[in-house]
């Protein structure tokens, strides 16, 4: 808005390496020592797996040396812990791509929270199997792209699909209740870069009709599970869950409701927490730093 003051220039480490002595200290003295300020740090040992995490984030507005330098030192220190790292600048704003089929509701939702300002984004395109929502992404000024899929064409069809958001030069999907199962290909070409939502609390009732089966069983309570795409169906590492109440009371139509609340909450805060770098995956696991 006009009027405020620019804010200050920050960046996000993302660290994980296995467990030892002197980490924390070599990472806080090298960023002191280049003139970052630390903002905050939060960090988590896996004692099972020896595994070390941190997620530190950096004031660069005093910074004394040049973003090479700082990197070169990055890179020193990582080989000397056989870390794994990750440095991010705010600047460089995430570019996110929105899979969706006919349902509105988690698609809808993102594009308000975007406009909103609640996620630190930019969303170039939406791309589908239907043409249904494409008013909908013009309300947004969002460009829309149809894909339309059947059996014999599907594998063509992803590879457009993979070109074009590789020539829109995409960060981060969203599967945003998309009807259909990625192929390998698309997976392999963004790694732990693919959100999916999920619409029961996982692993019960997987497939198709989960309100259905919920119902016959009389659940008490449903949920929602964002996770990460990979090539085992409805298997990637979770990043959220949620679950609401039911009750007796509640109609099939009662618990699409309550699930399709979830869906957007849910979502939206795993979207949100990976645009900030807050996620970081290992094994069939994730360390979310909230």
């Amino acid at each position: 808005m006009a009027g405020d003051h620019a804010a200050a220039p920050t960046a996000v480490l993302l660290v994980s390496c296995p467990d030892r002595r002197g980490i924390v200290a070599a990472l806080a003295q090298l960023l002191y020592g280049h003139g970052a300020n630390i903002l905050d740090a939060d960090q988590h040992t896996d004692p099972v797996a020896g595994q070390f995490f941190q997620r530190i984030r950096f004031d660069l507005s005093d910074m004394h040396t040049d973003r090479i330098t700082l990197e070169h030192a990055l890179r020193e220190v990582a080989e000397r812990f056989a870390m794994t790292l990750t440095l991010r600048y705010a600047a460089d704003r995430k570019r996110m791509a929105i899979f969706v089929s006919r349902y509105d509701h988690c698609l809808l939702d993102l594009l308000w929270r975007h406009r909103a300002g609640e996620l630190d984004c930019d969303i170039p395109l939406i791309l589908s199997n239907h043409p249904d929502l494409q008013p909908l992404a013009d309300q947004f000024g969002v460009a829309y792209h149809v894909f339309p899929i059947t059996r014999e064409n599907k594998p063509e069809q992803e590879r457009r699909q993979i070109e074009l958001l590789q020539q829109s030069a995409i960060d981060v999907v969203v599967l945003a209740r998309y009807m259909q199962i990625l192929s390998a290909e698309s997976i392999a070409a963004f790694p732990w870069r693919i959100i999916n939502i999920h619409h029961s609390f996982l692993p019960a009732f997987v497939g198709g009709n989960p309100y259905q089966q919920a119902y016959d069983r009389g659940v008490k309570l449903i949920g929602a599970t964002a996770h990460y795409a990979t090539t085992e169906l409805d298997e990637g590492p979770i990043i959220e869950q949620g679950v609401s109440r039911a009750s007796h009371r509640d109609a099939v139509a009662d618990l699409v409701r309550k699930g399709r609340d979830l869906e957007r909450t849910v979502l939206a805060r795993a979207v949100r927490w990976h645009l900030e770098d807050r996620v970081l995956v290992y094994g069939k696991k994730t360390v979310v730093f909230e």
